[in-house]
């Protein structure tokens, strides 16, 4: 009869707590105003991040105690120094006012005071501490009572003392049920979680830095706003957990199997809990992109001031560039594949080699072999320079399994120091380099001199004209070096074909030849030889392709090849190379800001690369003079019109009387000028000059398709 009354009175009590919850539920800005009234924070200070690691651990082994249908076992949590006194002294000062919460929540419970009277309670209670400190003593009374009914369903079969403290707390009887009772320690547990997950994620805006960050940003304003709400629904919520394991001790299993509205409680609570933590959860990602942002721009600052700084060594500089902490080594030394500290490049003048994963593998050819020609130069260069890939990508595209199959694959080809991983490279440093270093995709080679200084803002192009003659690869060694150049063609062609070289020297006329039009190819080649006959000069000719339109270049190499029209490079890299080198002439002068001097070697460059835009060209030499730069237009009608020069060749010379007719017919034709600068290249110049009429250029965009243009051969 006694347990039928104490059955009846719990069905009405929990009844009418139902009725409260689903009213209460639907008046928040009611129940905020007297929530927000009780809050008079002082100056007193909680460290709730190591308290909640403390109660984190007790709740999630707790949580998988009330899991018995479950066989995994819980991973390792983060622990908690318990031990630092520090940690002791603040539990020790806490724990009167721990007990207090534990004890006005179990005792309201077993009076059936309704979770908001109990949760307001909690509030006037603790009014002088911040938002997050209420929440997390609140969290730990509650930790207390929860870890000491789990720990003694799991222990009470081997501990004597567990045993008898269960039968009073009627846990047997409790976990006889388990099965049948699952359902609520599963709403049990999922609210708890939800409890945790909205604890952390407060705990985690309270703690961003001020000194980036304040209340004036709106997703910082929106989530001080939210705070209090969040707080009250997630004490409110833990009351709700404590009442339910209260139940249970107090009440017996009964009066849970008999009713499905505590679990329906505590779901709806978990959802609600799952809203606000994802509001939350939002706003902390805005602020963190907020935060990011504020020191990205630091970091960019500083990286600007530290390179008009004066150094003793290139340390600071390469730290900041690559990896300012001592907790790993950062770079692979290329020809080892073992990583080592930055220390290796200490007072060495060293070459950045700045690129994205797309760096060509022609790029990387002609740099391996220039950077192993170095090395066997001999130790006292050797020891003068080292080069070190930095690998830039975007910071917004999720790193995948592709770019790192090609990270690794560029990586294993290097001989050179090598960033360890991309990601090592920071947001600030690759705005840096885009900015200041004008990177855009296409290779550069920043040089640092032993202090860390930049000497040059892209070596790549002294590099490709003058491989390690360039060493140490200043601006002022650049300028140096185009002093003491002429327009020859051994410019061209040095380092790339022996054979031309050697007709060179041999006082021999050589056509350099380039175009994709098969059929002036022909014609052009035909013509030349039948002239060189008729005039008994020693011609060779050489096609050198075009800058572009690879795959075209290779359907007329094997043309010229299958119809014997003459000698060329079959080799794709050759010919990518001498174009780059071309280029490189025209981007080295661009650098140093002398592209449009009226210097007659820059001109003839100007003008080889506008050819190269507009049809087939020619360029004729002999020995280490060249005789015509010509376009398409005009060479070959020179040639055909022989006959109305060829006494003049015998009389003053091939050479006077081909390069007198030429000039003849180019005064007539004047072909038309044009340069296109990708907007990968990094230096653009605002005005530009035509290398025949010396004009201004007219500035365009163009698109461009290729269609047959491939990364890598």
């Amino acid at each position: 009869m006694a347990g039928s009354n104490k059955f009846s009175l719990a069905s009405r009590h929990q009844l009418a707590k139902g009725n409260k919850f689903m009213f209460a539920i639907s008046d928040d800005n009611a129940m905020m105003k007297q929530i927000t009234a009780t809050h008079d924070p002082d100056d007193r200070d909680v460290d709730t991040r190591s308290l909640l690691h403390l109660v984190e651990n007790i709740l999630k082994r707790a949580t998988l105690a009330a899991d018995p249908m479950g066989s995994h076992e819980l991973e390792s949590l983060e622990k908690t120094d318990t031990n630092q006194a520090g940690f002791t002294t603040m539990l020790e000062a806490l724990s009167y006012t721990i007990d207090r919460i534990s004890s006005e929540i179990s005792y309201k419970a077993l009076e059936g005071i309704d979770p908001h009277a109990t949760s307001l309670a909690i509030f006037n209670m603790l009014a002088n501490y911040q938002w997050d400190a209420k929440l997390v003593l609140t969290l730990a009374a509650f930790a207390m009572n929860y870890g000491e009914f789990w720990l003694l369903a799991q222990i009470h079969s081997q501990n004597q003392l567990a045993k008898a403290m269960a039968i009073f707390k009627q846990l047997p009887g409790i976990l006889e049920h388990s099965t049948a009772l699952k359902p609520k320690f599963d709403a049990l547990k999922d609210l708890v979680t939800a409890i945790l997950e909205v604890t952390w994620c407060i705990i985690d805006l309270k703690e961003l830095p001020s000194e980036y960050i304040s209340q004036e940003v709106p997703a910082m304003s929106t989530a001080v706003t939210h705070i209090p709400t969040a707080v009250y629904w997630t004490i409110r919520s833990i009351v709700t957990c404590a009442t339910q394991t209260t139940s249970l001790t107090s009440m017996g299993y009964e009066l849970a199997l008999s009713t499905s509205t505590e679990s329906w409680e505590l779901s709806t609570l978990a959802h609600k809990l799952k809203n606000i933590h994802d509001h939350l959860k939002k706003q902390l990602v805005l602020c963190h992109q907020y935060i990011e942002e504020k020191r990205d721009i630091e970091s960019f600052q500083m990286l600007v001031r530290l390179f008009e700084m004066t150094h003793l060594d290139n340390m600071k500089v390469l730290k900041a560039l690559i990896y300012a902490k001592d907790d790993l080594q950062p770079i692979v030394d290329g020809s080892t594949g073992q990583r080592v500290n930055l220390d290796v490049l200490k007072r060495r003048n060293v070459l950045l080699l700045i690129s994205d994963l797309n760096i060509s593998h022609d790029e990387l050819s002609i740099l391996d072999q220039l950077y192993n020609e170095s090395r066997a130069q001999g130790m006292q260069v050797e020891s003068q320079f080292e080069v070190v890939w930095i690998p830039i990508v975007d910071h917004s595209i999720k790193w995948d399994d592709l770019m790192q199959k090609r990270f690794e694959y560029l990586r294993s080809i290097m001989p050179w120091h090598i960033v360890h991983h991309p990601t090592l490279i920071s947001k600030a440093v690759a705005r840096f380099i885009r900015e200041v270093w004008q990177f855009r995709n296409k290779p550069i080679l920043v040089v640092l001199d032993p202090q860390g200084k930049v000497v040059s803002p892209n070596a790549i192009h002294m590099m490709w004209i003058w491989g390690s003659l360039a060493f140490p690869f200043t601006s002022l060694k650049e300028e140096a070096l185009w002093r003491e150049e002429t327009w020859r063609p051994e410019l061209l062609v040095d380092g790339i074909d022996p054979a031309v070289l050697n007709w060179i020297k041999e006082e021999k006329y050589v056509f350099l030849y380039g175009g994709d039009d098969i059929e002036w190819i022909r014609k052009f080649t035909i013509t030349a030889k039948m002239v060189a006959q008729a005039a008994r000069i020693p011609l060779e000719m050489v096609y050198v392709g075009k800058s572009s339109k690879r795959e075209r270049v290779r359907q007329i190499i094997t043309t010229i090849t299958t119809d014997k029209l003459g000698y060329c490079w079959s080799d794709l890299t050759m010919i990518w190379f001498f174009w780059t080198r071309i280029e490189s002439m025209l981007f080295s002068k661009i650098q140093l800001g002398k592209a449009d001097d009226r210097d007659p070697l820059m001109q003839e460059i100007k003008k080889l690369l506008s050819y190269d835009k507009e049809g087939g060209w020619a360029v004729l030499s002999k020995g280490s003079t060249v005789i015509v730069n010509g376009h398409s237009t005009t060479v070959l009608p020179t040639l055909v019109n022989f006959d109305s020069w060829k006494q003049q060749a015998a009389d003053e010379g091939f050479d006077v009387a081909f390069k007198n007719h030429h000039d003849e017919l180019q005064g007539i034709t004047h072909p038309c000028c044009r340069f296109e600068f990708p907007h990968t290249t990094g230096r653009i110049p605002e005005n530009f000059k035509c290398p025949e009429c010396d004009r201004h250029m007219e500035k365009l965009t163009t698109f461009l398709c290729c269609h047959d243009e491939k990364l890598d051969e």
